[in-house]
């Protein structure tokens, strides 16, 4: 990864001093771009030996030497080392301090968002309209945790005017450490949902720690809250300004108002304190939580100065992440591929979409449904409560994949379900017997849900089916 600083590169005295660290060396090599990875390590980069709970990138610098690395930032200096090194405390802080600093040299406008659920595509609305008025360096993909975020940052280059960041956590501090490091201007929390509640033990201490997003923003900055999420209200804010957004909500500061689904596109009036600023504002994709992630992107534009019409036109340009909600034709059906996260919220999101779908183009709807993860005690309540909802909700047919997802199975039989539209699956390391089991299941014109959490890999099945 090069980043974009002067024709010479940074030299090795310099680049200790964004990373808090101490030359090893009497030599002043410089370096054009930096590299975690010693497969993938170029001439010039400086090399970041990472460590983890089942890795040592110290292992690797001769690797990365051969690869043309010029110098390597470490915590101690293996032996017979090739190439000079920065020696710091601790080569993860080092990285992110560096992002700190380069971060600086350009300082662009920085959003950040959060939230247990819709923090990806929240950030895809509000990408869709900044880049309708700024060039805005964006996290691609799942790179928002400790490691993720620093190499974002340093992507950003000259023609950059914002930077939007996504905010993801397991535990207690990771938020307030990637706050500290990104400093934001306008902080979004999209919602408290019950991922992490194996860590974070209750909704209140998942709240808590997506609050910790204020920690490192600057004095005179803005967060945006749900209105919609009782956990979210009245929380303490200092220093900042608080917007609350939500749907048909009028103690929000703006709100989503009229909302109407159509087959095939969404379009809501968006309200201030119940006056109208802009009606008839489209979205084309369909699931009312977007309306949610739509308002987010719509208030944020209106704070950074962009046009009601830059604004709709942004909306329109909103393009979903790989593995969310993406539908398509295939085998005569309408497969619904959600496949990189699930929590209840989600999931019950998801089959809202799938019933709506199946309902527009007169299809049967079948949900296919994986393990959801990092629920802890509550895991089996949280499944038989989707199932609950899948038999509520309309879904025909119901197809478990785990053994913590028979729990759905569970929920929607005891809540009306016919047992012979249920079949359960257990075992989640053969997606090819899942597949032939489900080939006896489905049928042309389904209109087929597949959504689990990231670890199941359910697009596995998609991809077989």
């Amino acid at each position: 990864m090069y980043f974009s600083l002067e024709k010479n590169g940074l030299d090795i005295t310099a680049f200790a001093g964004f990373v808090n660290g101490t030359p090893q060396t009497d030599t002043a090599p410089s370096a054009y771009g930096i590299s975690i990875d010693s497969r993938t390590a170029k001439a010039g980069d400086a090399f970041f030996a990472l460590k983890g709970e089942n890795f040592d990138g110290h292992r690797f610098i001769p690797a990365a030497a051969k690869a043309g690395c010029v110098f390597a930032v470490v915590e101690y200096i293996p032996e017979n080392c090739e190439i000079p090194c920065i020696l710091v405390k601790n080569t993860t802080e080092a990285l992110g301090a560096f992002a700190r600093s380069y971060k600086d040299l350009f300082r662009p406008i920085t959003l950040a968002v959060t939230g247990s659920v819709g923090k990806t595509t929240t950030k895809q609305f509000i990408f869709s309209v900044l880049e309708t008025k700024y060039r805005t360096n964006v996290t691609k993909g799942n790179f928002n945790n400790e490691i993720g975020l620093p190499l974002t940052v340093l992507n950003l280059n000259a023609e950059h005017r914002a930077l939007l960041l996504e905010m993801g956590m397991n535990h207690k501090g990771e938020i307030s450490y990637l706050s500290h490091l990104a400093e934001p201007d306008i902080a979004v929390i999209t919602n408290i949902g019950s991922s992490h509640m194996e860590n974070l033990g209750s909704r209140e201490g998942i709240r808590d720690a997506k609050m910790e997003i204020v920690d490192g923003m600057r004095e005179g900055g803005i967060l945006i809250l749900n209105a919609n999420e009782p956990l979210l209200r009245d929380v303490s804010a200092k220093g900042l300004t608080k917007i609350y957004v939500g749907a048909e909500n009028e103690n929000a500061t703006y709100s989503a108002e009229n909302i109407r689904i159509l087959s095939d596109r969404m379009l809501f009036d968006l309200r201030m304190r119940g006056l109208d600023v802009m009606k008839d504002v489209r979205v084309d994709v369909i699931g009312k939580h977007h309306i949610h992630n739509a308002l987010t992107a719509a208030v944020c534009g209106m704070l950074l100065g962009i046009s009601e019409e830059d604004i709709r036109r942004g909306l329109l340009n909103f393009v979903p992440a790989d593995m969310r909600q993406s539908i398509s034709e295939k085998n005569g059906m309408t497969v619904i591929e959600d496949c990189y996260n699930a929590s209840p919220e989600s999931m019950r999101a998801g089959l809202d979409v799938l019933c709506h779908t199946a309902r527009v183009k007169e299809r049967r709807p079948v949900a296919v449904l994986g393990d959801m993860k990092e629920l802890g005690a509550a895991s089996a309540e949280a499944h038989f409560g989707v199932g609950q909802y899948a038999a509520q909700c309309g879904v025909e047919r119901l197809i478990t994949f785990g053994s913590a997802a028979a729990e759905i199975a569970r929920g929607a039989a005891q809540n009306g379900m016919p047992s012979q539209n249920i079949l359960v699956i257990e075992n989640a390391e053969d997606a090819e017997a899942a597949v032939t089991l489900m080939k006896t299941v489905l049928r042309e014109n389904d209109a087929v849900l597949f959504k689990a959490s990231r670890a199941v890999a359910l697009e596995r099945l998609v991809r077989l089916l």
